[in-house]
Parts: structure tokens; C-alpha cells; sequence
């Protein structure tokens, strides 16, 4: 039977190789040196021409220096590994002095491993090695590629000039943003080049064009683009109050718009929320401040998204009110919006609105007549009241429609007629609560719940008024 290398004992892949591997293998590095350096040359144009050259002798040394001292580790695992490291620290400094990315230099260690595993599935066989010492060869193998590859990248990264690296974060960063998303390979490789730590989550932070930044505040893991007409930088992990400090800092004499803390998937969106907001803050719609927090405004943001599709859901559920001037409608959506956001009694109302219960009434029973059962269907009521804090908002900043910026008209002075005359006859007719309550037959709550026109909103029965506004 013939005889084969085994590794001894049960930690035989935490044991060193077969000393013997060294023997068997010195034969083949002079050609497999060769067909390595073949393969890379016909891979990558860079290493292709000319046949002398920088480029070219470095790819030889590097070879025949990788093989060799690979060999060796196997022969003498104690042999030293400093004027090996310093070779490839060397290869990667040479690429950054060249101008060049690192991405040849890493293409040509892939392909180096590849060769060279296929000459090992080839010759291992003949020299009869076992299936176990063949594994644990692969994995020392492709782990002694990563070495390589990790120990050119510190010398790559020891050789850029401080602008360089930024310029990978910058490239870095409008990688994250791209849409469809990079894979996370992609990402990982020019992290790397970036000396920068992928996080789970980031979040996006928008900054007014023209502020003044205090780089040296931002946080080291902080990317930013700084150089464009819409300023952002991306934070790694959510918004602390920690991070919040230090943008504050960043920005002495401005402020800063935060997006939702999403995944690195999402940072487009992130970045698209935090600018939207940060056009409701400059409009005055946002409360102002050093970090405004998109997480903090998310209705505001939903509502406020899409101002023209928000026109149209008012022109639907709230066709009837066109025929009305300027200040009775303003009136009447005001005394709306203040009943579907408390729903409040009548006097709770009117002390919001301040003016006399018996107006609420009024303008309550108008309202109906103008919408009739859109107030009492649910999805026309959410829909009205989706329009009518949408509308607030905007009217934060001064937006109001033409015709409600001008001055009374016949209409409008008709209908503050009417308020007062409700009032007048409120106050002529008004007598104890309990006197009235003790007269008339209560009404059930599913009388008063079923419509507007269910509730007296008249000038008597105050109490059941109050109960219908509540339960409407």
C-alpha cells in the first residue's frame, strides 16, 4: 500500500502542515511561478506590456517571493516573517506612489491562489496525499492569500496623502447612495481603502449650502461631501444625543437635518427625508434648531411629501366648500380641523377657537349642510382630516389661498350675521341645564353617533349638543 502524509492526531487543522509538503513542493514553484505570472499578465492589461518595466518587476518579485516563502512556513514555521511582510507592504506602497488603485494588486493575489490551487489538485494525487492533508493545505493556502492581501493593503493605505483617503470616503460615500444598491463586496472593498468600518445602520444628515463646517468636530467614522450645492454627511449607527453634541459643534453658526436611521440599503431614502425636511425648516414649517430630527416630524414630513396630490384629495372630499368666499371657508375648515383633532364638546370649541359656543353650533350645522355624509363616512373623514393638517402646516408659513387674504365680501358678512343671531337667540333662551334635562327625553348615543343631522345644534338643548359634537 502506498504511504501518505497525514497530519498527526485529532487538532490536525490546528497543527502545522507536513514538514515533508516542503520537499515535495520546491520541485514545482520555477513553474508554477511561470503560469502564475502568465495567467496575470493575459488577466490584467496593466500587467500585459511592456515586457520590462516597474509594473512588470514587481509582479515577478512578487510572485517568486509569495511561492517561496509559502514553502518555507511549511518547511519552518518558526522561520521570520519580516522581510516577507515588508515585501508586500512594499507592493501596495509602490501601487499608491503609481497612482494606482489596489484593485489590480488584489486581482492579481486572487488569481495567484487559483493557479496555484489548481496545480495542488493536480499534483497532490500523484504524490499521493491525503483528502485531509489536501484540505488542510486549501485552507492554509487561501488564508496565506488574505495575508498577503491585508499586508499590501497597509502599505497602500501607509502611502496615501491625506487627500486621497478622503477622496475614498467621498467615493465611498456616493457608493452607499447609489441606487440600485451596491453589493456589500463592493462596499467592503472601497471601506477598506477608506479605513472605515461598515456599520449595520447609518443615518443621513442633510446641511444648508454655505454653512460653515468644523471638520475636526465631526467624528473620525463621519463621511461627508462637503463640495456640492446640497451638503450631507452620513453617520454611522442612529442619531444619539452623543452625535447630535457633536454636529451641534460641527455646526457653530448653522444647523443640520438628520434623516431616519436605516440600513445601508436605505441611505438614499435617509438623505431624500432629511433635505425634505430641512425645505420645511428653512420655510418655517419645522421648528429651527442645531439638529432638527426627521424622527421627530415623520407625520409632518408624510403630509407635507406631495403638496399636489393633497390639493386633489381636498378638491374631492371637500368639493362643496368652493362655493363659499375666502373667510368662511377658513372659518368653518378651522372650527372642522379643531373638532376632528379635540374632539371636543362645544364649549371645549369655542374656547379653542374663542368665540361662543352657540357659533359652533352654528358652523357645525353648516358644515353639514356643505358636506352632508362625508362627515360621517370614515374613510371621507380621515381623508378631510389628512387635508386639513396638511393645510395647517402650510399655512405655518403664510400659505393661504388668495381669496381668503382679502377683505369681507357680502357672503362673508352674511354668515358672521348668522353667528350672532344664533348667539342672540342662545342667550334669550338659555335656562338651567337641569331645568332642560329634567323637560326632555334623553337621547341615546347611537341616535346622537349616527349623523350630524342626529344632534341638535340649534339654540336649545346645549347638553345634547355638547354630547353629539363629542361623539360625531
Amino acid at each position: 500500500m502506498p504511504r501518505t502524509l497525514e497530519p498527526d492526531g485529532l487538532e490536525q487543522l490546528a497543527a502545522p502542515l507536513p514538514r515533508q509538503l516542503a520537499t515535495l513542493m520546491r520541485p514545482e514553484l520555477p513553474s508554477l511561478a511561470k503560469e502564475i505570472i502568465d495567467e496575470i499578465r493575459r488577466a490584467i492589461p496593466e500587467y500585459g506590456s511592456p515586457m520590462q518595466g516597474p509594473y512588470v518587476e514587481a509582479l515577478h518579485i512578487g510572485v517568486e517571493r509569495a511561492l517561496g516563502h509559502f514553502v518555507e512556513q511549511i518547511a519552518d514555521p518558526s522561520a521570520p516573517r519580516e522581510r516577507h511582510e515588508d515585501t508586500y507592504r512594499r507592493l501596495g506602497r509602490f501601487e499608491a506612489q503609481e497612482g494606482r488603485t489596489l484593485d489590480n494588486l488584489q486581482a492579481a493575489f486572487r488569481i495567484g491562489a487559483q493557479v496555484a490551487w489548481r496545480r495542488v489538485m493536480r499534483v497532490g494525487p500523484q504524490r499521493n496525499l491525503s483528502s485531509a492533508v489536501m484540505a488542510q493545505l486549501a485552507d492554509t493556502l487561501f488564508t496565506y492569500i488574505d495575508d498577503l492581501a491585508s499586508l499590501a493593503l497597509k502599505g497602500y493605505l501607509d502611502a496615501l496623502p491625506a487627500e486621497e483617503l478622503e477622496e475614498h470616503r467621498r467615493r465611498l460615500l456616493h457608493l452607499l447612495l447609489r441606487r440600485p444598491t451596491a453589493s456589500r463586496r463592493a462596499v467592503q472593498e472601497l471601506a477598506d481603502l477608506a479605513e472605515w468600518d461598515v456599520p449595520e445602520e447609518a443615518t443621513l444628515v442633510a446641511v444648508p449650502h454655505g454653512s460653515r463646517i468644523i471638520r475636526t468636530s465631526l467624528d473620525p467614522d463621519v463621511l461627508a461631501d462637503l463640495t456640492g450645492a446640497d451638503p450631507y454627511l452620513l453617520v454611522p449607527g442612529r442619531m444619539t444625543a452623543d452625535r447630535q453634541r457633536m454636529l451641534a459643534e460641527a455646526l457653530p453658526e448653522g444647523r443640520a437635518v438628520s434623516g431616519v436611521s436605516v440600513p445601508l440599503s436605505g441611505t438614499a431614502d435617509s438623505l431624500r427625508w432629511a433635505r425634505q425636511a430641512l425645505a420645511l425648516v428653512d420655510a418655517g414649517i419645522m421648528d429651527d434648531g442645531p439638529v432638527t430630527r426627521c424622527e421627530d416630524h415623520l407625520i409632518e414630513l408624510w403630509l407635507l411629501s406631495d403638496p399636489a396630490l393633497v390639493d386633489q384629495i381636498a378638491r374631492r372630499h371637500l368639493a362643496g366648500m368652493a362655493a363659499l368666499n375666502g373667510g368662511q371657508r377658513h372659518r368653518l375648515l378651522e372650527t372642522l380641523h379643531t373638532w376632528l383633532t379635540t374632539r371636543g364638546t362645544a364649549a371645549e370649541i369655542a374656547e379653542e377657537l374663542h368665540v361662543h359656543p352657540q357659533t359652533v353650533r352654528y358652523r357645525m350645522r353648516k358644515l353639514e349642510g356643505t358636506l352632508g355624509e362625508r362627515l360621517t363616512d370614515p374613510g371621507s373623514r380621515f381623508a378631510i382630516e389628512v387635508v386639513l393638517r396638511a393645510m395647517w402646516l402650510r399655512r405655518r408659513n403664510g400659505e393661504v389661498a388668495p381669496d381668503e387674504a382679502g377683505g369681507q365680501d357680502a357672503a362673508d358678512a352674511a354668515t358672521r350675521s348668522g353667528e350672532a343671531r344664533e348667539v342672540r337667540e342662545a342667550q334669550v333662551t338659555r335656562e338651567p341645564r337641569e331645568a332642560r334635562e329634567s323637560r326632555e327625553p334623553r337621547k341615546s348615543g347611537e341616535a346622537r353617533r349616527g349623523s350630524l343631522s342626529a344632534l341638535d345644534l340649534g339654540t336649545g338643548a346645549a347638553a345634547a349638543t355638547d354630547a353629539g359634537i363629542r361623539a360625531g
